[in-house]
């Protein structure tokens, strides 16, 4: 440039013209913020404080919130706030009007009753009303507020209303939500359900911080400002209540907090911190999750949280059947209550009635079912989530109701053949799969069998990504297809810890005298015996065994020769027509058609109606042109409710394809 003045502009954004491209100012600032405070954001051990996010609503007053000194916590008045945002596209809607009706069940007010569903101004809202009101939305928050001394308010709608206030202030909109309060559980809690759009009806966007702490620290100061901060003698008798719990406490947040290499001395700083570490170290010593050293430090298991934590949730899950238990009326042995653990090596399947179906989790929609089981024992089993579990949009299911018999096996993250030939297939294709590729691979195969490895790739294709199929129908499989399908297999052991099989949807009482093809059939004519116990239902299937032979023999299916029963080699075809049969003729009057049987080999055309549940299984409700049929149901024809199928009936059952007349592919 000859002087000063002559110099050419160029438009564009901010940059160094020499040496190593520079960090944006924010994210420098953003790393000293986290290097003042431990290195958090870059893997550090301190936790809590400003995260650097600052996209959605409420971010600033999150900031601010977030990072208060977290010594104050022990005077302020503690609160749980848990949280999750639930998209509603799909079976979203559904499973948010399933949610809605089981936050408002029986039993959970102060009396025992239902609880109310309220909102800002009326103590009765319309639930209906609010989903169809957020029938378009893309999501929903869902949050529990659950005060550590909720026992002492009265009703806690007085709270929530000045918490979902507070919240509107903090984010500059007004907010769409509704709540209910449940006292069946020894801490007092509110479900509070938000639409997920602001006062314009735009999407509502909550800052992370918000939703991380800064909604608790809200609630918190509510609380304070209800029953006043926590006396000094309280807080002392809180936290020394710590040192002997089985879960994970303040105490061991701080020693994991203070250990170098999981080495860890009891701190100095403060004589009462120092006496509570001193005896926590004693306590997890003696628990066998720390190790005593030389100059009065401890060695601390590499995985005392994750074992604490686990111990916390046993301790809640005994609590929770402990109260079902009462709310039943049932009496227990403490050694006859089971948790069911479907990882532990040696798993065992479990065949018992179902008690009674519950959320574990409320927030992540995790069930479990207390089941009583023929070893006379009764165990609390988790089974995920509801698609794991296999609960319907409305979050019920048959198979699931009290009374039902049903067994119960580990899943098993396994990489099956049918995943094996897929990669053999597409090794020698290129890195696709196609059925032309599979009948290449193999001559011998049936159109059946390929048809079957195509379910698989659509089935982990719309759970796990695992595989691509393109627009000709074919699939892109990776070089490391086996290794994604073992991941995949192990991140559904979270939505499906067990499979769960439906042997009768009644009660096996009313099995002795049912004039269908029962469970009870099924095992007179096994090989194999049950293990029963004389307790529980092991008593009841027994005594249900004895009467089943005698109506067997009165129906003239069983016969006795010699002291041995012998049965009709035909006796559960013979069952399972009448059955259908009685069945069908119900139907014919509901549904104004004919009834025609489905025969071996017949081709099958119509549109599928519904399931229906007998004794003899579960049956799907074809409705053909000039009549309807019954057919052997299987739960992907849930997805086409209306729609029109096709498949041949077979004697293992139907195989079904997609869309009326279609010789498109199998789905089931």
């Amino acid at each position: 440039m000859a002087d000063d003045d002559e110099f050419t502009p160029r438009l564009g954004r901010q940059r160094a013209s020499r040496g190593p491209k520079m960090r944006r100012y924010a994210g420098r600032v953003i790393a000293a913020a986290n290097l003042a405070r431990g290195g958090a954001g870059q893997g550090g051990k301190g936790k809590g404080g400003f995260s650097g996010h600052r996209y959605g609503r409420g971010a600033g007053v999150g900031r601010l919130l977030a990072s208060r000194d977290r010594h104050s916590v022990f005077r302020q008045r503690r609160v749980v706030v848990k949280a999750r945002i639930v998209p509603l596209a799909g079976k979203g809607a559904g499973r948010a009007a399933a949610h809605l009706r089981y936050l408002q069940r029986d039993g959970t007010d102060r009396a025992g009753e239902r609880s109310a569903l309220y909102g800002p101004e009326q103590d009765r809202a319309d639930g209906k009303e609010f989903l169809s009101r957020g029938s378009e939305d893309r999501h929903q928050f869902r949050f529990i507020v659950a005060p550590e001394d909720g026992e002492r308010y009265e009703e806690l709608k007085p709270l929530v209303r000045r918490l979902m206030t507070q919240m509107e202030e903090d984010l500059g909109t007004r907010l769409d939500w509704v709540a209910v309060d449940h006292f069946n559980t020894g801490h007092p809690h509110s479900h509070i359900l938000l639409r997920g759009v602001d006062e314009r009806g735009d999407n509502l966007i909550i800052a992370r911080d918000y939703i991380g702490r800064g909604l608790r620290e809200r609630a918190a100061e509510l609380v304070e400002l209800d029953l006043g901060p926590r006396a000094d003698r309280e807080i002392i008798l809180s936290r020394r209540a710590e040192i002997t719990q089985e879960r994970l406490t303040s105490i061991d947040r701080a020693l994991l907090r203070g250990a170098e290499n999981s080495i860890v001395r009891p701190t100095t700083a403060d004589p009462l911190d120092h006496d509570l570490q001193a005896g926590r170290l004693a306590h997890l010593a003696r628990m066998g999750l720390a190790q005593p050293l030389p100059t009065g430090r401890y060695r601390l298991d590499p995985d005392l949280e994750g074992v604490l934590g686990a111990m916390g949730e046993r301790g809640d899950i005994i609590r929770t059947m402990q109260r079902e238990f009462t709310r039943l009326n049932l009496d227990r042995a403490s050694a006859d209550r089971v948790i069911y653990d479907p990882a532990a090596p040696g798993a065992q399947p479990i065949v018992g009635r179902v008690l009674m179906r519950g959320l574990a989790d409320e927030i992540e929609d995790r069930h479990y079912l207390l089941i009583d089981g023929i070893d006379g024992r009764t165990h609390y089993v988790p089974i995920g989530t509801a698609d794991g579990a296999g609960l319907d949009v409305r979050g019920e299911d048959a198979g699931l109701a009290s009374g039902a018999v049903v067994e119960i096996r580990p899943s098993v993250p396994v990489v099956r053949e049918v995943d094996r030939t897929i990669a053999a297939v597409a090794s020698t294709n290129g890195g696709r799969y196609d059925a032309d590729a599979h009948f290449r691979h193999v001559l011998a195969a049936s159109e059946t069998f390929v048809e079957a490895h195509v379910r698989r790739l659509e089935a982990m294709r719309r759970k796990g990504g695992v595989a691509e199929r393109d627009a000709d129908g074919s699939w892109t499989i990776a070089p490391d297809h086996l290794e994604r399908v073992e991941a995949f297999e192990r991140r559904q052991l979270m939505v499906k810890p067990v499979e769960i099989s439906l042997l009768s949807p009644v009660d096996v009482r009313e099995l002795a005298s049912a004039d269908a093809a029962t469970w009870l059939d099924r095992r007179l004519v096994a090989s194999e015996q049950l293990p029963l116990r004389e307790a529980g239902f092991g008593r009841d299937t027994a005594a249900a065994l004895v009467q089943r032979r005698q109506w067997l023999m009165d129906e003239g299916l069983a016969e006795q020769t010699d002291g041995e029963i012998r049965y009709r080699k035909e006796m559960l075809a013979i069952l399972r027509r009448r059955e259908v049969l009685r069945v069908a003729g119900q139907l014919s009057r509901e549904l104004g058609l004919p009834f025609g049987e489905a025969a071996e080999g017949e081709r099958l055309e119509g549109v599928y109606r519904r399931r229906v549940d007998l004794i003899s299984g579960r049956f799907a409700v074809l409705e053909r042109s000039r009549d309807f049929t019954l057919v052997p149901w299987r739960p992907v024809l849930e997805r086409r409710i209306g729609q029109g199928v096709s498949g041949q009936m077979r004697e293992e059952g139907v195989t079904w394809s997609v869309g009326r007349g279609r010789s498109g592919p199998s789905i089931s």
